[in-house]
């Protein structure tokens, strides 16, 4: 039996999305974020020394890293269903989009994220003018444009396909979700890249999604009546 070890709000949601459009008989080990740090709890360094989710079992196979837990499971259960045919151009996209959610377009978002962190901690009232005059320079100098940069790639993308690999719904599509899950859930992203609105939109109607939002639980990145 397949076991997910599934933490709130993280990008294991995605995993079990996956294992839901798969059809497949699954078990889901639920961990919960820690209020004040946000970070996952140290019970989950039991299951990978990381300490990070999503973790899957499944016979002897452990898995980290939710771009190898896709690819394992697209190759070895959704090879008719959610990837292109091997060695072509559209097997080449999905190569390549796999590795470009989290290497590429998951960085400086990130990074924004953080920042907005910063922006919030509670310090010195003599010192807030000093951080937000960093966060603000970090941002022109560099964030605001890389995010920018690859928000129109993705757009220009989607501008002509309905798909990122291949002309079907598939395994690159649930690996870019996540990063244009988090990109879309700030609003002026959101009004300022209409076409990745409607392509998220368009993946969390999907049943399968709608599935893995009840046995995931409240998310943070899902559907504005689920926030």
């Amino acid at each position: 039996m397949i076991q997910l070890h599934h933490l709130n709000n993280s990008r294991s949601q995605r995993i079990l999305w996956m294992l839901e459009e798969l059809d497949l008989d699954y078990e889901i080990k639920h961990y919960q974020r820690d209020a004040d740090s946000q970070l996952a709890p140290d019970s989950l360094r039991r299951v990978h020394p990381l300490g990070k989710a999503p973790v899957l079992t499944d016979g002897d196979i452990t898995l980290a890293e939710s771009g190898a837990i896709i690819d394992y499971l697209a190759q070895t259960y959704g090879r008719q269903t959610l990837l292109p045919a091997m060695n072509t151009p559209d097997w080449w996209d999905y190569v390549y989009w796999l590795h470009y959610a989290e290497g590429s377009l998951m960085p400086p978002l990130l990074m924004r994220h953080v920042f907005d962190k910063v922006q919030q901690a509670p310090v010195p009232f003599f010192v807030r003018p000093i951080v937000n005059k960093i966060v603000a320079g970090v941002d022109k100098a560099f964030l605001h444009k890389q995010i920018k940069t690859h928000l129109n790639f993705v757009a220009d993308h989607l501008a002509c396909h309905d798909w990122f690999a291949g002309d079907a719904f598939g395994a690159a599509d649930i690996q870019m979700s996540f990063p244009l899950e988090a990109a879309m859930h700030r609003s002026e992203l959101a009004d300022s890249y209409p076409r990745l609105r409607a392509y998220v939109s368009a993946l969390q109607a999907r049943p399968a999604y709608l599935k893995a939002l009840e046995a995931g639980g409240p998310y943070l990145y899902g559907p504005k009546a689920e926030v």
